[in-house]
């Protein structure tokens, strides 16, 4: 077997959440690309219809759950659910759904509780939801590989910025302790942590983030696909509970640009 035979995922089945526009979109096209079939999830069903065609256009299959809010258990069962039915196994889960808007403009003594619930259930109560809902299956079927999406955020605070940190943070601590409940029932939990990458074609947005970052540019969303083919690929058989930075050198260089909270996607 050559090296790059390792990361070929034919034949498998992976759920992403959030699959229909930005981060959520890459992670399944690049998936598709390294051989793996598809259920794409999301809260809109026209941005996953969307990047079924996508799919299905690179010869994979392709179950599309749109309308599916992550942050509900009992709609999160009923996925988990539909996808072994119709796709026969899931061996991969993505927990990529979130966003920052909950609290936008607001200061820490004027949040409320719903900004505080919308913050923590949208980035950390869905990837519980939505790993524990898969766990049986893949301790059934003898493995699986969950791969958590957090942020350079969930490292450090943030100024005026306290749900999203919060959540990424307990999204690290969600991930080392799959890992270590799950490791010897071949069940694999890692995580990306990706730093500044827009997902809206907005080139002076771009440029803005470009001067404060230290290679002069936000990432890409189609670099941050290929780390998840490496995480759920043979390639990453001996990694579990570690979580991967991809910011362009932003946590090394201790920069944070001030004003940028992220936007909700999916």
């Amino acid at each position: 077997m050559g090296v790059l035979d390792r990361f070929d995922l034919t034949g498998q089945v992976a759920i992403v959440t959030g699959a229909g526009t930005g981060l959520g979109r890459a992670f399944a096209h690049s998936l598709a690309d390294a051989g793996c079939d598809i259920v794409g999830v999301g809260r809109r069903p026209e941005p996953i219809e969307a990047v079924g065609e996508e799919i299905r256009a690179r010869g994979r299959r392709y179950l599309g759950l749109g309308g599916t809010d992550v942050t509900d258990s009992v709609q999160v069962n009923a996925m988990v659910e539909r996808a072994v039915a119709e796709m026969g196994r899931v061996h991969i889960l993505v927990n990529n759904a979130g966003g920052g808007g909950a609290g936008r403009g607001k200061t820490f003594v004027e949040l409320t509780d719903e900004d505080w619930h919308t913050g923590i259930d949208t980035n950390l109560t869905s990837a519980f939801f939505c790993s524990r809902a898969i766990v049986p299956h893949m301790l059934e079927q003898g493995g699986g590989r969950i791969i958590n999406i957090s942020s350079v955020w969930g490292y450090r605070g943030g100024n005026n910025n306290f749900m999203y940190t919060i959540s990424k943070g307990g999204i690290l601590q969600l991930t080392k302790s799959l890992a270590m409940t799950y490791a010897r029932a071949n069940i694999r939990a890692t995580c990306i942590s990706p730093g500044i990458f827009p997902t809206r074609d907005d080139p002076d947005r771009a440029a803005a983030l470009a001067q404060t970052l230290p290679g002069g540019r936000p990432g890409l969303p189609t670099e941050l696909g290929p780390l998840a083919v490496f995480l759920a690929s043979p390639a990453s058989d001996y990694m579990s509970g570690q979580a991967i930075i991809m910011d362009g050198g932003i946590a090394p260089a201790g920069v944070t640009p001030a004003g940028v909270v992220p936007r909700a996607e999916g």
